[in-house]
């Protein structure tokens, strides 16, 4: 009872294979072909330098570095402040015994209204103006007082954080980081450019390459045909048309290997030149130039020199040996003890009503100065030591790394 089943399953499979086959020719004969597109060098660099994925996250870095830049300078903005205050305070009766036991608790009331104004200065201090109004009333709260102050006062370091502190070496190192990420831009541009380049001409010769394949696979069909016919009059031996046919075979292959470069080759410009890869999807790119060997005539000298001033890779390296510059800077300047000058100048006055309390600032009456200096030092300052050790050998090793670019670019160019 087996032996029938078998050819039914066969005619089954035979079937399923034969629809399979049909709905994938169906497929294929719906999908549209590419539509071709004849394009320049000139326009695909013009597309890679507006859409090239690459450039356009180098190109935000700059903007990211000015706002962070912007950000550090913040530190310098006018800063404004306004206070008020009230306080009560009830103390016992002082003196002989008799008017500690009888007398009576005094009593304070106290309103304290301020405003100041401070600016951070380059040289790593600040200068404050303030004023102050002060509402005071004595234990009956049956009048009050009225005493204002106004002052400026300079604060200034003469050592530590003197030539740079934390807030003038984060600008500094701001600057140069947005130099260095716009060193990074001009690369990526320079290096996609030339990728496009080497893409375009790696396309050019794909397509070449393709029709030469076709070529050769149309001559090595021809000597088939020939030898066969050729064999079939027995003017050659059939070993001769076994070794035709190997040869259309490996022309075959060669043309398959061929088409699927060139595929490879397009994906490869359609990837550099644009930002979406599926809408290139429907598009065959066709390059309208053609692939000529211009001679040049170099100078291995002058090579050298415009290398070692235009190349960004080594002007970066030199940015970061200037941003170790600035932090070597820093942690020298932290090795010195804190010795601080302050200066404040300033007038009060004082009144049974606000006009006659405010009254003698506008005068000028009533002036009062102080100045002094104020030092300060840690006995080991171990932190300051090591971080200046460190930076020292961090430089050391930025300029072996700078030697070591400069010298492979050299052996490159040679």
């Amino acid at each position: 009872g087996a032996i029938p089943q078998a050819p039914a399953r066969m005619r089954t499979q035979l079937f399923s294979a034969l629809a399979a086959l049909v709905l994938v020719v169906a497929a294929s004969a719906q999908t549209p072909a590419p539509a071709p597109r004849v394009i320049t060098l000139a326009e695909c660099i013009a597309l890679a330098l507006d859409k090239n994925l690459d450039i356009q996250i180098r190109r935000l870095q700059p903007s990211i570095d000015l706002y962070n830049l912007d950000a550090s300078r913040g530190y310098y903005d006018l800063t404004f402040n306004l206070n008020a205050s009230q306080s009560f305070r009830a103390s016992p009766p002082s003196g002989n015994p008799a008017s500690r036991l009888f007398g009576v608790p005094s009593e304070n009331y106290t309103e304290l209204y301020g405003s100041s104004l401070t600016q951070q200065l380059g040289s790593g201090g600040n200068v404050t103006l303030n004023t102050d109004l002060t509402r005071q009333s004595g234990s009956s709260f049956t009048s009050f007082n009225y005493s204002s102050v106004a002052d400026i006062t300079l604060t200034q370091p003469l050592l530590k954080n003197a030539w740079i502190d934390s807030t003038r070496q984060t600008i500094l190192l701001n600057k140069r980081q947005l130099k260095i990420d716009e060193l990074a831009l001009r690369d990526q541009v320079m290096t996609t450019v030339n990728s496009v380049q080497q893409a375009y001409y790696e396309l050019v010769f794909a397509r070449d390459n393709v029709r030469v394949q076709e070529a050769s696979l149309e001559l090595a069909e021809k000597l088939l045909a020939d030898n066969k016919r050729r064999v079939e009059v027995g003017a050659l031996a059939p070993l001769d048309e076994k070794q035709s046919e190997s040869q259309v075979a490996a022309r075959r292959s060669d043309l398959l290997s061929a088409r699927r470069d060139l595929e490879v080759q397009v994906n490869n410009l359609k990837n550099l030149v644009g930002n979406d890869f599926s809408a290139w999807a429907t598009t065959a790119l066709e390059p309208a130039d053609k692939l000529l060997a211009v001679a040049q005539t170099l100078n291995v000298q002058d090579s050298w020199r415009h290398s070692m001033a235009l190349r960004p890779d080594l002007q970066q390296k030199k940015e970061l040996i200037e941003k170790q510059n600035i932090v070597l800077r820093y942690n020298h300047n932290q090795l010195f003890p804190s010795l601080d000058l302050t200066l404040t100048y300033g007038h009060n006055s004082r009144g049974l009503t606000l006009p006659n309390g405010l009254n003698g600032i506008q005068r000028g009456d009533n002036q009062f100065y102080s100045y002094g200096i104020v030092l300060s030092f840690p006995l080991s300052n171990t932190t300051a030591k090591i971080n200046y050790k460190s930076g020292t050998l961090t430089k050391e090793v930025l300029l072996l790394e700078f030697k070591k670019l400069e010298q492979s670019i050299i052996v490159e160019i040679d």
